[in-house]
């Protein structure tokens, strides 16, 4: 379960940093190979691995291990994983450390938001 939200969130940045994967494995020290493997169902990162990946893509390890409402599903398709849904363009998914009294506001925005969203019929599935 968590490699499938660890992959969900990898695709994510990589689609809102718009990295390619070939950046990404130069990055993180690993071949395109392997990380064609990882992102294909083929293998399976190891702790090292999921760390040089976070490093390379700037966040936090744990970041990419949460699972929001908001994160694009991934599907396994004949043991290759894609991304499936997009937030709505204007909307975007950060990671941060707030104050209380920001995490308060973030929060209330974060509810008008999701609101917007499932009304207009975009909701995450």
């Amino acid at each position: 379960m968590y490699y499938e939200i660890f992959m969900a969130n990898v695709l994510r940045l990589l689609d809102d940093k718009q990295m390619t994967k070939q950046t990404l494995a130069q990055k993180a020290g690993m071949s395109i190979s392997f990380l064609s493997d990882l992102t294909n169902g083929k293998a399976n990162p190891s702790l090292k691995i999921m760390a040089a990946i976070a490093a390379a893509l700037d966040v936090p390890l744990p970041a990419l291990l949460e699972a929001p409402e908001t994160t694009p599903a991934v599907h396994e398709t004949a043991g290759r994983y894609r991304l499936t849904r997009r937030l709505p363009q204007g909307l975007s998914q950060v990671s941060a450390v707030l104050t209380d009294y920001q995490a308060f506001n973030v929060r209330q925005w974060d509810e008008a938001n999701r609101k917007a969203i499932s009304k207009s019929g975009d909701a995450p599935s």
